[in-house]
């Protein structure tokens, strides 16, 4: 007796290095690295994970050991873990394919139907621990769940094999060894796949810190523009990226080439390529893999693969980023993220360089709201908030990064013109979602939004009154606050904006300054949204200073127009 069961574990435990051996080269290839790392699956992705995992599970069987017309096996290990890490169709598919292979593998068997019942069960049940438990710790999940599924099959043995002698005799051989064994297997294997989704973060931890990096060094030339600027942001993208060489064009012109082919790709000169022209017509990024596709008019053109980017200045395409490299096939999902965050970053900057020339109408209270708005203290803030996610968040620091576009873009984009209230909205979400990730649980803010508000406003009207209820109500109180956005349909003509905080409050002196013109130089963001608003509709700022904190509210009208 206590040979058998030694010997049976240790049949289990070749058996689970066949498979880790297996897996290990299947985890290897590239389809299923580029599989398993997507953040949402396609149809087809959820179809090949589970003939994948579908497979481990067959393969459990076939090298299973038979003890007494059962067949000792690590079957669970593959259908469990396609239901935890890949979702329920994943756990549901992969179990029918291991359970069904089950029963018709020893059709005579006693153990064959609740053997491939269980199967089937597990699939549904590591789905279930997926859709609950999706970000917590899966492999201590997966063991927990390949003692449960073995515990279930052992439960359906008893209960459907007959006599209940055998029943007991098969349960008593292989309950203890199979359960441990497979709740070993499926830990293992969830830490196996893990280490890739770990790889693609750390990955993407790279591209940010890189971005960050040329963000930083690229930012100097974007402030004056001038013949040599592009072709100084190519040097650097060259230098901080594994490329052979950089280009940007305008709509008809190469702006700067640097690094290979630059003896025909030259500056100043109408683009070689047809892959360019196509890009700027739909506005899409394109990867090409080899030289017939980059298709360059000059023959003996070294490059070989490339990715061609738009540039955009809102929803205009005024150019394009172009990465090349002189061997074929340099094209991954990697250097495709990177390139599409480059050339949103690069987009960005081109349209904040706008600002210099926007200083000869200084005189516009407009263009007066924006340049106090665009605050070098919260931009350098909002980058060393970023750069420390960067490695412990990447996809936060991927999200701080869109928050901070979207803020500038519409800043710069909105000067003149009345906007849709909710892309006013959106530029203040923006704005908020930097600063809470500044201060963490100290701020929350919180948006009350009426249903079918459709009203024109002012540009940076309201984002100006939430930074000054951040600033100098909520932060300067020492402890945490909450600012409250509401805005309201009063009527059919008019909507009501209301900002509230329970911060420390705003002093009375500054009320009486704000409605006098005569304020402090912090506080004339608040003094020009009153001015506009007032010039506007004839009724600026109602700013009331409550028990605990201030409450601003405005009201616009819906015929009105700039």
């Amino acid at each position: 007796m206590g040979g058998d069961f030694i010997n049976l574990i240790k049949n289990l435990v070749n058996n689970l290095g066949y498979i880790f051996l297996i897996a290990f080269i299947i985890t290897r290839l590239g389809i299923f690295k580029r599989t398993i790392v997507k953040e949402k699956f396609k149809k087809s992705d959820m179809l090949l994970l589970s003939m994948v995992f579908g497979c481990f599970g067959i393969l459990g069987t076939y090298i299973g050991t038979e003890i007494n017309g059962a067949i000792a096996n690590t079957r669970m290990i593959g259908v469990v873990t396609g239901g935890i890490l890949c979702g329920p169709f994943v756990g549901i598919i992969s179990g029918i394919i291991a359970g069904t292979h089950r029963l018709f593998m020893n059709v005579g068997s006693a153990t064959a139907l609740p053997c491939a019942i269980a199967t089937i069960i597990a699939g549904f049940f590591s789905g279930f621990i997926y859709k609950i438990f999706n970000n917590k710790n899966k492999v201590l999940y997966g063991f927990v769940c390949g003692i449960i599924m073995e515990s279930i099959e052992m439960l359906m043995i008893f209960i459907m094999v007959n006599p209940k002698g055998v029943a007991l005799a098969i349960i008593k051989h292989i309950y203890i060894p199979m359960a441990f064994t497979n709740a070993f297997g499926i830990a293992l294997l969830i830490a196996l796949v893990n280490s890739i989704i770990r790889e693609k973060e750390e990955i993407a931890a790279k591209q940010s810190q890189i971005a960050l990096e040329i963000a930083n060094k690229t930012l100097p030339y974007f402030r004056d523009i001038n013949e040599h600027t592009y072709e100084n942001i190519c040097s650097i993208i060259k230098e901080y990226t594994d490329t052979d060489a950089v280009a940007i064009t305008d709509k008809e012109k190469i702006l700067a080439h640097v690094g290979a082919a630059s003896d025909h790709h030259i500056k100043g000169e109408h683009f070689k390529t047809k892959a360019t022209k196509n890009v700027l017509a739909t506005g899409e990024i394109l990867e090409l893999k080899n030289k017939k596709e980059i298709n360059c008019s000059f023959d003996k053109c070294p490059l070989k693969s490339a990715i061609i980017a738009p540039l955009k200045d809102g929803e205009e395409i005024i150019g394009t980023l172009k990465i090349y490299y002189v061997k074929e096939n340099r094209i991954s999902h990697t250097n495709r993220s990177l390139v599409l965050g480059l050339s949103q970053l690069i987009s960005t900057q081109l349209e904040i360089s706008k600002l210099s020339k926007l200083q000869e109408m200084a005189n516009k209270a407009e263009i007066k709201a924006l340049q106090s708005q665009i605050n070098p203290h919260f931009l350098f803030n909002a980058l060393n908030t970023i750069v420390s996610f960067v490695r412990m968040s990447p996809d936060r620091a991927r999200e701080l990064i869109i928050n901070l576009s979207t803020y500038m873009r519409y800043n710069i984009e909105n000067v003149m013109n009345l906007s849709d209230i909710y892309k006013e909205l959106e530029q203040v979400n923006a704005y908020v979602e930097i600063e809470k990730a500044r201060f963490g649980d100290k701020l929350n803010v919180e948006y009350h939004i009426d249903d079918d508000v459709n009203v024109k406003i002012p540009s940076l009207i309201i984002q100006p009154i939430v930074e000054n209820s951040i600033k100098h109500g909520i932060m300067k109180n020492g402890n945490s606050g909450t600012v409250s956005i509401k805005v309201n349909n009063v009527s059919d003509d008019k909507v009501e904006v209301i900002v509230q905080d329970d911060g420390i409050g705003i002093p009375e002196e500054v009320i009486r300054r704000v409605y006098s013109g005569n304020v402090q130089q912090n506080k004339i963001g608040i003094s020009n949204v009153h001015n506009r608003l007032k010039y506007i509709y004839g009724e600026g700022l109602n700013i009331e200073r409550l028990e605990k904190g201030t409450r601003i509210s405005f009201i616009l009208k819906r015929e009105e127009e700039l």
